[in-house]
């Protein structure tokens, strides 16, 4: 198998098995949205996001940074040196995951009395036992991307939502059948995490066993406890060295989720009141914040990806695969994003009246999935810049991004009165397109490449008229509702999305000439094979 290919399969795997997780876990909120009410939906929000934060706190960056230094190790046959690595890894992962839980547990009611939502202490607290493993199955799937075995941390991630989701829309709606209040549902809900934990780090362990295995018959061992000739403090020391940069870059989305949960209501409370706030952070959290983060899912899966693959080009300083792999990502990071990015924010109306219990929030909806374009770019920009040995680099442009976010999101939410949410949430993309635009200038200044080139306005016409499509088939739901049922009316707009604003975004992109015949071979096979019999166009 060749290094495209290879680094293509990885790229699909995790695009498969977060596309699965992202579904699954829309999945959850859908139904919880209808259960939790505002109170319980703001709580269920609050809660998540302080665990995602401290998640990415506990693990101090070091999953990439371990995939980074296994890839190294084994490109360089230093199999004894990746398992001391390993080892070092998961002996950190065990301590923080013990103190980030008690933490968790004993500062959460202080923490949501500064939020002004006190009610989300339950749900904090029903979530904190999960923090004790996602550290270690953290740096067990940093170490398999490492070894490019990117199937297990795939599996693992769906087995671990089927478990978080059947939890806990069983608990939401055991208790809610027992008659109790918002919070004390979204809390049952919350402890669907501890058991999503479980299953994951069970497949984890599964994998890491077999592997073991396989490594006894090389001779090898797996967590080398024993190889002084690395101490573990110069392991650290190298670890951290990398790791802190990397958090500081890899903390952009939850930073920015946890300043909004933080600031929303004390922001908004004072003008729209205690009710309406509450419930256009539940909204936040449970609608748009779950909508827009479909779009970035193969970014996700590119950003992990790219790590292994451009540290072992630098590795081997093989700077002709290294500009293929950064054009090549560039390249399917905008391509892919675009259309799901401007078909969901347009359809936003549609989407909110089938998925959710009321109309609210559509516009909340759209202006945040809007902005995610911007965050596919700065995730798959950030993990070059992190593969290139420039991680200080990008935590300084993660850092300014987020100043940017929020000074902005402080001016705004005033000035905007009863507008306030929306310049909380548009300040979002402006600090992603921030940081992107900070990511593209140092990387051509290292490597050359064009992603379009003189295609971009063929490339923004198409986007137009995806756009225009997308909301004029959600109209066209809108409008039916007066003649059916709404969800079936908005079923049936969002069906129509889903099928006819794909079908005319690749017909433009190859009548306009965006993608063109000779440069098909670059893309992946399952694209070519779309793509193959509609290249007839160009000849005409």
């Amino acid at each position: 198998m060749s290094k495209k290919e290879s680094f293509v399969k990885g790229t699909l795997i995790l695009a498969a098995a977060a596309l699965v997780a992202r579904v699954l876990g829309l999945v959850q909120r859908v139904p919880l949205e209808h259960m939790l009410g505002s109170v319980g939906n703001a709580s269920f929000t609050a809660a998540n996001t302080v665990y995602l934060m401290l998640l990415t706190v506990a693990t101090a960056g070091i999953p990439s940074t371990l995939s980074k230094m296994i890839s190294e190790r084994y490109a360089l046959d230093r199999p004894e040196e990746a398992g001391r690595i390993y080892y070092a890894a998961l002996l950190f992962s065990g301590m923080m995951g013990v103190a980030i839980t008690l933490a968790l547990y004993i500062f959460a009611p202080w923490y949501t009395r500064m939020i002004q939502l006190p009610e989300a202490a339950p749900a904090i607290r029903a979530l904190a036992p999960a923090l004790i493993l996602f550290p270690t199955i953290a740096m067990m799937r940093g170490y398999f991307q490492g070894r490019n075995m990117m199937a297990v941390g795939g599996v693992s991630q769906i087995v671990e939502q089927i478990a978080r989701v059947f939890t806990a829309i069983l608990l939401a709606y055991i208790l809610l059948q027992m008659g109790k209040p918002g919070e004390t549902i979204a809390a049952g809900a919350s402890f669907g995490g501890v058991l999503g934990s479980l299953g994951a780090f069970a497949i984890m362990l599964m994998a890491s066993v077999k592997l073991s295995k396989n490594e006894h018959k090389k001779g090898r061992t797996l967590i080398n406890r024993h190889d002084q000739t690395i101490p573990l403090t110069r392991i650290y020391a190298d670890i951290f060295k990398l790791s802190i940069p990397i958090v500081l870059s890899a903390m952009a989305v939850p930073a920015i989720n946890f300043i909004d949960t933080t600031i929303v209501k004390p922001l908004l409370v004072g003008q729209i009141g205690d009710a309406l706030s509450t419930m256009q952070l539940g909204i936040l959290g449970s609608r748009a914040q779950s909508v827009a983060g479909i779009p970035p899912i193969l970014a996700i899966a590119l950003s992990t990806s790219l790590i292994p693959i451009i540290s072992a080009a630098f590795a081997r300083k093989d700077e002709t695969h290294l500009q293929q792999q950064v054009t090549l990502a560039l390249r399917i990071a905008t391509l892919t994003g675009m259309p799901m990015v401007l078909a969901l924010g347009f359809a936003a109306y549609s989407v909110n009246g089938l998925l959710f219990s009321t109309l609210d929030g559509a516009g909340i909806i759209a202006v945040l999935t809007l902005g995610t374009i911007f965050q596919i770019t700065m995730m798959v920009s950030n993990s070059m810049l992190l593969g290139m040995n420039l991680a200080r680099r990008s935590m300084v442009h993660v850092g300014i991004g987020i100043i940017v976010k929020l000074a902005g999101s402080l001016a705004l939410a005033p000035l905007l009165g009863q507008y306030g949410i929306y310049g909380i949430v548009g300040m979002t993309g402006v600090c992603f397109l921030v940081i992107t635009m900070l990511n593209l200038r140092t990387l051509r200044g290292i490597v050359s490449f064009s992603v379009l080139g003189k295609r971009w306005p063929a490339f923004i016409v198409t986007c137009i008229m995806i756009s225009a499509a997308s909301f004029g088939l959600s109209e066209m739901g809108s409008w039916m509702t007066a003649f059916m049922h709404p969800r079936v009316a908005f079923f049936i707009a969002c069906a129509a999305v889903g099928v006819i604003v794909p079908a005319i975004y690749l017909l433009l992109l190859v009548i306009l000439r965006v993608i063109r015949r000779d440069e098909l071979g670059t893309y992946p096979r399952p694209l070519q094979k779309v793509l193959r019999p509609l290249m007839r166009l160009q000849r005409a």
